[in-house]
């Protein structure tokens, strides 16, 4: 079944979403090729209104506010993906093999993780950052850290129903070790809400990045980001000017759309 085959086959809701998404992705990889301006090009006085040479205007320091949404769309998305990805790296990897070891392994794991769930995630979040810095490494390994305890929860809930099967515990008779039960016999059996999950987990990332960086401590200036234009710029709003709205839409309309995909997803595994 090839892929024109299966987006015929979606939703009307999917097949808008995936077209969402891939306009998101061309605006992100492809950035700084479509861009009149710079990331960080002054290129009129502050808050200039819309015109031919600046579409969105000017932002508070006078850099074109077209060229930084779609320069922020790389920035974001980018930092929302890798910190999701390295996420289900600790957090997936650590709930399959604590329900694969179980015994005081899973039962030391679990309580380490409640108790860092107690935390709520962008206070959490904003201590870490606060304590170590804003830096770009910090940001990526504090947002995995903090959405790992909710990924373990998940993989290891999905896991202990397939660890109790036949043809687990075959594999354990065979003699297989730690590696194979987790990677070719667990994995595949649990694979399909964790790659539902990821899509839904990186909405959450990427609004965290984005509330982190409206309160100052995502994504440092110069870098565009969708959070902190929305904060530079509030003040445009007093005046009846609603520019400051137009990165906050592309927020909410990339989390809906990769809801509508990660729907279909789900609908057609019951």
């Amino acid at each position: 079944m090839n892929i024109l085959t299966v987006f015929k086959q979606m939703s009307w809701t999917a097949r808008l979403g995936i077209i969402l998404i891939a306009l998101y992705a061309f605006m992100a990889v492809f950035g700084p090729y479509i861009t009149p301006y710079s990331e960080t090009q002054i290129v009129g006085g502050e808050y200039d209104p819309w015109s031919a040479q600046t579409w969105l205007g000017t932002d508070n320091l006078g850099r074109d506010m077209f060229s930084r949404l779609i320069f922020g769309a790389r920035n974001t998305i980018g930092i929302a993906l890798l910190s999701t990805f390295l996420a289900f790296v600790i957090g997936g990897v650590l709930g399959l093999v604590a329900a694969t070891v179980g015994g005081w392994f899973e039962a030391v794991l679990s309580r380490i993780v409640d108790m860092l769930m107690s935390v709520p995630q962008l206070i959490g979040a904003l201590l870490l950052l606060t304590i170590f810095g804003t830096s770009l490494l910090n940001l990526v390994f504090v947002i995995a850290l903090v959405d790992s305890t909710r990924i373990y929860r998940l993989a290891k809930s999905v896991a202990m129903n397939v660890v109790v099967t036949d043809y687990m515990e075959a594999a354990r008779v065979r003699g297989e070790g730690l590696v194979w039960l987790v990677m070719f016999e667990l994995l595949p059996n649990v694979k399909a809400p964790l790659i539902a999950e990821f899509g839904l987990r990186f909405c959450f990332v990427f609004l965290t990045i984005s509330s982190l960086s409206f309160l100052g401590l995502g994504l440092q200036p110069p870098m565009a980001d969708w959070g902190s234009m929305v904060r530079e710029n509030a003040s445009l709003i007093s005046f009846g000017d609603l520019t400051p709205l137009i990165p906050a839409a592309a927020i909410g309309v990339l989390a809906i759309a990769v809801n509508f995909v990660v729907d279909w997803f789900l609908a057609q595994r019951r």
